[in-house]
């Protein structure tokens, strides 16, 4: 069960990456050229692997060593780089997704004849090239507001009574100062630091500050009062302030966006956000469902801009 399982894992990594290796003039057939550069019959039939031996399995793997090329002259162009501890704990992960210790993934891998060294250069490549195709069409991903309502109000009346979803809302109350051409970075962190010191001294209540020095002015007018919501709902930096922030505690200041803050959370509820979860499914789906196509045009893409030539195999 093992075998297989870590089987089924590797033909997929050498499906998607069939390495191409820069050969020696030789005496062999040329079968095709990506700009200018010479593609085998040899390496056509090391990429069939078990596969029949047919015309149209033949261009099948063809035009899978061209589209590798144009993906790796992507990747080198665009100067990306993965950390090697990242590869490491990827096969880490694929050993225990096996059930195997590190050593008997390394016997595995004997045995279907792969050397680690070729091991972690394909699965370097697959994320390499996930990086670099989501650099490079993440940019015109375009997802509308109306599409995310439709699709996740259609998931919604589907949903069974046992799917909803629970999560924390905080109520938070914060203080902010605005970055002007008189008030730097370095001045607004300063400010409210001590308005920071002065509360916990005693010296003024947060809300007397907030209503004092926040420009903030809707929140300011009440004490710095945001109410109750889900972290979700603010700037990642303000929502993840609040999550790491004890209950009652003035966090340090931080910078969003909006200027300089510091908050406090005042108390916690346990909300239905059900509505909110579905819209989050229906933005991932329908943000997923434009990578999937714009991986395809990507390549396609490529293709165009390169220049191939294929040459009959008689």
């Amino acid at each position: 069960m093992r075998t297989i399982k870590l089987t089924s894992f590797l033909s997929l990594v050498f499906g998607l990456f069939i390495v191409t290796t820069n050969v020696q003039a030789t005496t062999e057939r040329v079968v095709a050229t990506v700009n200018g550069t010479p593609i085998l019959a040899s390496e056509v039939q090391k990429a069939l692997g078990k596969q029949a031996d047919t015309a149209g399995n033949r261009m099948k793997a063809l035009d899978s060593i061209i589209d590798d090329m144009l993906v790796q002259k992507a990747i080198k162009e665009s100067g990306v780089t993965v950390d090697n501890r990242q590869v490491e704990k990827i096969i880490e992960k694929i050993a225990a997704d096996n059930g195997l210790t590190y050593g008997q993934l390394l016997d595995a891998l004997d045995y279907q004849g792969i050397s680690l060294s070729q091991f972690r250069k394909n699965i370097t490549n697959q994320i390499l090239m996930a990086e670099v195709r989501n650099r490079s069409i993440g940019k015109h991903i375009d997802v509308t507001r109306e599409q995310v309502e439709e699709l996740s109000k259609q998931m919604l009346k589907g949903a069974k009574a046992s799917d909803k979803v629970m999560g924390t809302q905080y109520k938070v109350r914060h203080i902010l100062l605005k970055l002007t051409p008189v008030l730097n970075d370095i001045q607004a962190k300063t400010t409210l630091a001590s308005v920071r010191a002065d509360i916990l001294a005693g010296k003024i209540s947060f809300e007397e500050a907030a209503k004092k020095y926040s420009k903030d002015f809707l929140s300011g007018a009440n004490g710095g009062d945001l109410g109750f919501a889900f972290p979700e709902a603010y700037v990642p930096e303000f929502g993840e302030m609040i999550k790491k922030t004890p209950r009652g505690i003035i966090s340090e200041p931080f910078k969003t966006e909006f200027g300089w803050h510091i908050l406090e959370v005042m108390d916690t509820k346990m909300a239905d956000r059900t509505e909110d979860a579905y819209r989050q499914k229906a933005y991932e789906n329908l943000v997923n469902q434009q990578l999937q196509e714009d991986s395809r045009d990507w390549i396609r893409a490529l293709r165009k801009g390169a220049e191939i030539k294929y040459f009959n195999e008689k």
